[in-house]
């Protein structure tokens, strides 16, 4: 199958071959929800602690004797119905990762790339790198980019893309090989160039 590369600031449009068993997926939304939790519930850092009674320093002493003063009864301080007491069912640090086979993975990828290529979503463009490492040229690239968020997928990343990228909004670099699905799912756009097409395909074929 053929991708069909856009012009993006005057550069002529071309095709690209691509391997239909990379971006001909049909849409699995049960898998990509999936992938997508996955790499959300691992990104969390599961350092939350809290204090049980056990691990709350006092509480030796009994507060008042067992009958006779009219108040109820209590047995510590510690109690977690004190003011000061610990927690009933107290967080504890976890890992909240889950396990996700490589097969899976990719082809969620595949997934994603293809029902991004039915979208127009995805466009393929080698133009976009700029020659200069000043914003104000790679901002004349994305001048025809209708969309708030955009995601530049490539095969390695340059300095001079760095530089003229990193200053502004809602733009994110990422190497092919880096590729999570948490960004293709944001991008409104992506964009990618011939050689990290290339590379994908390498990856998830």
């Amino acid at each position: 199958m053929a991708l069909q590369i856009p012009a993006l600031s005057g550069s002529n449009s071309s095709n690209i071959d691509v391997q239909e068993t990379v971006f001909g997926q049909s849409y699995n939304e049960t898998l990509i929800h999936q992938l997508v939790t996955r790499y959300l519930a691992g990104a969390r850092a599961g350092t939350k602690a809290q204090k049980t009674r056990s691990d709350v320093s006092g509480g030796g002493a009994k507060p008042w004797k067992q009958k006779g003063t009219g108040r109820a009864r209590s047995g510590s301080t510690r109690s977690p119905i004190w003011r000061t007491g610990g927690v009933v069912f107290a967080a504890r640090p976890r890992d909240y990762s889950q396990k996700l086979n490589k097969k899976m993975f990719r082809v969620g990828i595949r997934s994603i790339l293809s029902e991004l290529l039915r979208q127009n979503r995805l466009v393929v463009s080698d133009s976009i790198i700029p020659a200069t490492p000043k914003t104000k040229e790679f901002n004349a690239k994305l001048k025809d980019v209708d969309a708030r968020r955009v995601l530049i997928i490539v095969d390695k990343i340059e300095e001079n893309l760095a530089l003229a990228s990193r200053n502004i909004p809602n733009v994110e670099i990422v190497e092919a090989v880096n590729l999570s699905p948490v960004l293709l799912v944001a991008a409104d756009k992506i964009i990618a160039t011939s050689a990290a097409i290339k590379s994908l395909e390498e990856h998830l074929a």
